[in-house]
């Protein structure tokens, strides 16, 4: 008997509700303008929000790293140690956030599970944005503290979920860029709720690094609240064009995370190639912001072209720009003429958002052209009229 024949049911069920998706392949790099399935489509789907990824700055840095470190790092950093690299690359983004230490993890989603579940437990009080990340959920939950989720940017709520909170700590964690709707968080006001009543603050900068901020410094620096938050995650995977991420704060919290972070205990390193191309990127912010200046110019011709056609982007203020449709099924019929009109933008359903709240998530980069977003437009007046959605 196969005992994963539930599954046969599970896939069907996804099928006969219209979200089952098949992976599309990309042949070639990672572009603005790409080669997906063997169509040739402008990519409103990735988060290679400077086109960094391609970037010749960032392939040379790689590949000197390469040939002089190798390819690999031999093991987790606290049995087979700290290639210098590593420890140069975090001091970089540590002077780059304005505090103290820095912490890379080996992805995004490892930077902020590992941070919750390692410094909270069943003692303790999370307060968590409903529209919060996965891996600050799946943190939340490994660390067995009890959870409190408010509706989302509710700042009475937050607050009332401060008022009866009574753990021995409480840590309230937003996202600075809302990952599906584009949102920005309200910190200054969580930041004033949660010095009144004595929370830690973590703040998910997965979709802010590189983005918001002077030179892409973030939502911290966005918001002019320096010292003001206790705990910064960033992203080297998105806007900085590699993979990785890193947790940035005081120093005793790096120091502990070193010891009981259990992504950092128990996972390989970065290759020193990957290592290498995020601290070129780090530098090319700093050195040319005229790539954030063209990004910011695209999003505003493009959010402003879907809304004059008459598309819901709900509550974008960057990048990230949903097209809101609600019907599950409707969305994936949307996103899949898109793609046989040139344009590939991701059909998004439950469970990464509420039943409901189906959409078609945009997301612009520096490296389109406007050529490339009117061409983008053009193709979502068509089809929107096609299935009557404007």
């Amino acid at each position: 008997m196969d005992a994963l024949s539930f599954l046969d049911q599970e896939i069907q069920n996804l099928k006969d509700q219209g979200v089952y998706r098949i992976p599309r392949v990309l042949s070639g790099e990672q572009q603005a303008v790409a080669y997906y399935d063997g169509r040739r489509v402008i990519n409103l789907s990735s988060n290679n929000y400077l086109g960094l990824a391609n970037h010749p700055r960032l392939k040379e840095a790689a590949i000197k790293a390469t040939e002089k470190l190798g390819v690999g790092s031999g093991a987790v950093r606290s049995i087979a140690g700290t290639m210098d690299i590593h420890r140069e690359l975090e001091v970089k983004l540590a002077e780059f956030k304005n505090v103290e230490a820095c912490l890379v993890f080996q992805s995004g989603f490892q930077a902020n599970a590992g941070t919750v579940s390692c410094i909270l437990g069943r003692e303790d009080v999370i307060i968590s944005d409903e529209l919060n990340h996965a891996s600050i959920i799946d943190g939340s939950r490994l660390s067995r503290a009890q959870i409190k989720v408010f509706p989302h940017g509710d700042m009475d709520a937050l607050r009332e979920a401060l008022e009866t909170s009574e753990g021995r700590r409480t840590l309230v964690v937003t996202d600075g860029v809302f990952s599906m709707d584009g949102d920005i968080a309200k910190l200054p006001e969580i930041v004033k709720l949660a010095k009144e009543y004595g929370a830690i603050l973590m703040v998910d900068d997965a979709h802010a690094s590189g983005v918001l901020g002077r030179c892409g410094r973030g939502t911290v620096d966005h918001f002019n609240l320096h010292g003001e938050v206790d705990i910064q995650v960033g992203t080297l995977s998105k806007a900085i064009g590699g993979l990785g991420g890193y947790v940035a704060g005081p120093q005793k919290l790096i120091d502990y995370l070193v010891q009981r972070a259990r992504p950092f205990l128990f996972s390989t390193s970065h290759p020193p190639g990957v290592i290498a191309a995020a601290s070129e990127a780090i530098d090319m912010l700093q050195e040319q912001p005229e790539l954030i200046d063209k990004l910011w110019e695209n999003t505003d011709f493009f959010r402003q072209g879907l809304q004059n056609l008459g598309f819901d982007t709900g509550n974008s203020e960057t990048p990230i720009i949903p097209v809101i449709v609600g019907d599950e099924r409707k969305t994936m019929i949307l996103a899949d003429r898109l793609f046989e009109e040139g344009v590939f933008a991701q059909g998004i359903a439950f469970p990464t958002v509420p039943r409901g709240k189906a959409r078609v998530r945009t997301i612009v980069t520096a490296a389109h052209s406007q050529a490339d977003l009117q061409y983008a437009l053009d193709a979502f007046a068509k089809v929107g009229r096609e299935l009557g959605l404007i």
